[in-house]
């Protein structure tokens, strides 16, 4: 894949998944442990089965005091997933700002209105001289307006979200119509390296891009190195390159 298809499908990502990731937010923790290891696989599967049976115990609590008291009427607070929060934040800052430096690189500045003629010191010789003056004006007004507000038009104020940020840049990589200059090699460049970290982050907090990690510890049996292969929703499994051995959550499954 080259490099502006290699962007063209970051921005993307991140504007199709950035729903995924509000929703994502506001669901109760799953165990998403690709990385850490096999061993600290299973550790975060059992601190995860203690945090869920605290989590029951409390809202049992919760729900018993509703009962006692009628005037607590409404949904009950849904877990925040604090990591995707975080997520979003560093996203959309990062976008939002490349989106500012690229605009204001590249972005031409509004059209000028037309200015009011003095007729105290310039009046009209003629009624219809002064009417095609008049009719000129407000063209020239509605040309100024429409440039104004044109939604190709990236904004410092207003609509800096993610998605939006990611889909203005988007349309300085595809080289789409707008109030701007074609976007150099350089630009391109920076534009390419922040949609490629945004769409990390993203996938990985969301588990949709397949990871592949070497543990540093070595397999127990011929010393071979041991891959971790995980990521889009799937439980982590280990591979020793050298005995061909796998592992899964529970035991060696093969040999």
């Amino acid at each position: 894949m080259n490099t502006t298809a290699s962007t063209t499908t970051n921005l993307r990502t991140v504007a199709l998944h950035w729903t995924d990731l509000h929703e994502a937010a506001g669901q109760p923790v799953t165990v998403g442990a690709f990385g850490l290891g096999l061993r600290g696989y299973l550790a975060r599967l059992d601190q995860a089965d203690a945090e869920q049976l605290e989590y029951e115990r409390h809202q049992a609590a919760h729900l018993r005091a509703q009962e006692r008291d009628p005037l607590q009427i409404g949904e009950r607070p849904v877990p925040v997933r604090l990591h995707i929060l975080d997520t979003m934040r560093v996203v959309e800052a990062a976008l939002v700002q490349c989106a500012d430096d690229i605009a204001h690189a590249v972005q031409r500045a509004p059209i000028a209105g037309p200015t009011a003629r003095r007729t105290a010191t310039h009046p009209y010789l003629t009624q219809r001289e002064a009417d095609i003056a008049a009719a000129d004006r407000q063209r020239r007004a509605e040309l100024a307006h429409a440039d104004l507000v044109d939604p190709r038009r990236w904004r410092y104020t207003g609509k800096r979200t993610a998605p939006h940020a990611a889909l203005w840049l988007l349309a300085r990589i595809e080289r789409a119509s707008g109030p701007c200059r074609r976007i150099t090699e350089q630009e391109e460049q920076r534009i390419g390296t922040i949609a490629a970290g945004a769409a990390d982050r993203v996938e990985r907090a969301l588990d949709i891009a397949a990871q592949q990690r070497t543990l540093s510890t070595p397999c127990p049996d011929c010393d071979g190195a041991v891959d971790v292969h995980g990521g889009e929703g799937r439980i982590p499994v280990a591979h020793c390159t050298g005995c061909g051995r796998i592992w899964a959550e529970g035991a060696v499954i093969a040999a």
